[in-house]
């Protein structure tokens, strides 16, 4: 491992697989912090293309340069498709990134982001205030650091939104996209309510892509995916939402145009009534996948 705060060879390259058989290669640059925690192996990079990058056991997390594209994605179609959310669930999220996209909903009073590994959060605080932007002193945010399930499958409180944002299926997230997850979700949703979540590439992960909506879809009548390119990731990246009765599919663009504006959503970087609607519409290799 190098040390900390090493500036890398000009040459050295570090790699994200996304299948078996191909990776993403960027420059590394300076390797600014690199910790050993119980759950998993938290590195910093500040890299020529993406700024400081977050990388959690090898893989890429989030960017200073594009992490509003899968923040925005993840928080806005379902935060817009509820009249006015309140108190909102974050499992996971510890980069701050999502926890500071749903403040800036002017009806949410409270938002519970639960997070496994402090460290993560320490690591935000210190290297991506650009990603956060002060989110964690925000007397809105209250803070559980803990098992995201166990949370949610003991906790009286109920939620208008549920926001699983989380690292790949892999090591402490395993258990957290399964039938059992998806259904206490369910059970801490209020009426109306909507769970958010990505849910892989339907390119490099398809079989993942599918199970993962056919799992939601045996506990929500409504379960509704979508699709955002995340350079960081190097793939179209699936999203999807999760209702007994809602279904943002169906809001016209002018709808989440006029939603935007009435909540006064700040500097949006990649939503907008179009991208929002559009989103939806699947390539037809991808409904294919669900058939």
């Amino acid at each position: 491992m190098k040390p900390n705060g090493i500036a890398l060879r000009e040459d050295e390259f570090v790699s994200e697989a996304l299948s078996a058989d191909c990776a993403m290669l960027f420059r590394a640059g300076v390797l600014l912090e690199s910790r050993r925690t119980p759950y998993q192996l938290i590195e910093v990079y500040a890299t020529p293309q993406w700024g400081k990058l977050l990388r959690l056991d090898g893989c890429n997390m989030t960017s200073e340069r594009d992490e509003f594209i899968y923040h925005e994605n993840l928080i806005h179609p379902a935060a817009l498709s509820h009249p006015a959310p309140r108190q909102v669930l974050v499992i996971g999220g510890g980069d701050g990134g999502a926890a500071e996209e749903l403040l800036k909903h002017p009806s949410i009073e409270q938002v519970t982001l639960v997070e496994l590994d402090e460290a993560v959060m320490e690591i935000a605080i210190k290297h991506f205030e650009t990603v956060h932007r002060g989110v964690f002193d925000n007397p809105k945010l209250r803070i559980h650091i803990g098992d995201g399930f166990a949370f949610v499958r003991d906790t009286a409180q109920s939620f208008d939104l549920v926001v699983l944002d989380l690292t790949d299926q892999s090591g402490p997230a395993a258990g957290l996209y399964t039938p059992a997850m998806f259904a206490a979700c369910h059970r801490v949703l209020n009426l109306g309510g909507l769970l958010s979540l990505h849910v892989g590439s339907p390119y490099f992960h398809p079989q993942r892509f599918r199970h993962n909506l056919g799992d939601l879809a045996g506990v929500f009548a409504v379960v509704r995916p979508y699709l955002a390119y995340v350079p960081t990731y190097g793939a179209p990246w699936g999203f999807a939402t999760a209702s007994v009765t809602v279904d943002p599919a169906t809001m016209a663009a002018g709808d989440f145009d006029a939603a935007i504006v009435a909540r006064r959503l700040p500097d949006l970087q990649y939503v907008n009534g179009a991208t929002l609607q559009t989103g939806f519409v699947l390539p037809n290799f991808v409904g294919t996948l669900l058939r």
